[in-house]
């Protein structure tokens, strides 16, 4: 299926363009390019990624089951995603190149866990264990741009910069609604659809019946 081959081409592509392009250098002076690093890498390539891996040699995710759990994968990115946005890590990462790609990496690795966990394996086997560990995600993603908009002062020292016009606060508060719209919305996006097509497997059964 050519649409495989296309979403691995573009999942590489967006990786390529986020780590390669103008965010790096961004984000050392603003949250808002951490922050747009971030959801590319989680919300946009990992699960073009993912659609890609599915059902190839390099789907891990019926090979390991435990680890692939939809539920538990979730988890483990609520972990890595909120442990890098504590202001030491989240510092670190600004100030530091090996930490930067420490925590990018990371980042890449919980998307892949989560969308492969999902969208990999024999689909139907697992819908509604995706459907719950996208959901999820979805709700924790939420929960961190609720915490970054609506704080009262700037969690990160480094945010904000003269020349962008952006004040600490307010660039944390941008920051804050890009994981909004994007962090949660993608994963919301993922459950909804896997939803579809649940219900449509079911449809098809009862009118086969």
């Amino acid at each position: 299926m050519i649409w495989r081959p296309l979403s691995l081409m573009l999942g590489l592509t967006t990786l390529a363009a986020v780590w390669l392009g103008p965010l790096p250098a961004m984000a050392d002076r603003l949250f808002v390019g951490h922050m747009l690093m971030h959801v590319m890498v989680v919300a946009v390539a990992a699960p073009l990624l993912a659609i890609g891996l599915a059902g190839s040699r390099l789907d891990f995710s019926s090979r390991i089951p435990f680890l692939f759990s939809p539920v538990l994968a979730s988890v483990i990115e609520l972990f890595v995603v909120w442990a890098w946005h504590m202001p030491a890590l989240h510092h670190a990462a600004r100030t530091s190149q090996s930490a930067e790609l420490l925590e990018q990496g990371s980042y890449l690795v919980v998307g892949l866990l989560v969308w492969l966990a999902a969208f990999g394996g024999v689909r139907h086997q697992r819908a509604l264990a995706g459907i719950a560990g996208l959901l999820l995600t979805s709700m924790h993603m939420t929960l961190l741009g609720v915490l970054l908009t609506m704080a009262n002062r700037p969690l990160f020292e480094h945010t904000g910069s003269a020349l962008s016009g952006l004040g600490p606060l307010e660039d944390q508060q941008l920051g804050g609604v890009i994981m909004l719209i994007f962090g949660g919305t993608s994963y919301l996006i993922g459950g909804l659809y896997l939803l579809s097509g649940l219900l449509q497997d079911k449809r098809h059964a009862v009118s086969v019946s």
